[in-house]
């Protein structure tokens, strides 16, 4: 009777048990991304532009995310003309870690040579979060990404 006693406490031991080890990984909901500030915006040369994301990922600790933002910049001319476009830049968020920090390489010009141009705003329009399972945080060299991609 001991042993029967012994096997059902630890049988109910482990099913109370096992909810609160399985709560460690991130729920859909609770993960998130935001910006950590404004978008930065670099000048390199006269029409070229390093425009910089922070981004604050509350919720992906555990496993990590990687997402989209999509974002709007409008530029102008010297000749005052004001132009808008659409882009997107991706992002990942290793395990163990809430924020990351992306950078999106812009030409702004209207025909080929430097012409100077001019950032004007840029606004996110959207930020996606997805969760990512890595299977370590190192990344991999660019041999390996590339050789993984021609299978």
């Amino acid at each position: 009777m001991t042993r029967y006693l012994t096997a059902v406490l630890i049988a109910a031991a482990g099913s109370l048990a096992w909810p609160a080890l399985g709560s460690t990984a991130d729920s859909p909901s609770a993960r998130s991304a935001s910006l950590t500030q404004d978008p930065l915006v670099m000048r390199l040369s006269k029409d070229e532009f390093r425009i910089a994301f922070g981004v604050n990922a509350q919720g992906c600790a555990s496993n990590g995310c990687s997402g989209v933002i999509h974002y709007r910049v409008k530029w102008k001319t010297e000749q005052g003309t004001v132009m808008s476009e659409f882009r997107r830049v991706s992002y990942n968020v290793l395990p163990h870690s809430s924020r990351t920090m992306t950078v999106d390489r812009q030409y702004f010009d209207t025909a080929e040579g430097a012409h100077t141009t001019a950032v004007v705003k840029v606004t996110v329009d959207t930020i996606t979060c997805l969760d990512a399972v890595y299977s370590n945080s190192t990344p991999r060299p660019p041999a390996a990404r590339s050789a993984a991609f021609q299978r």
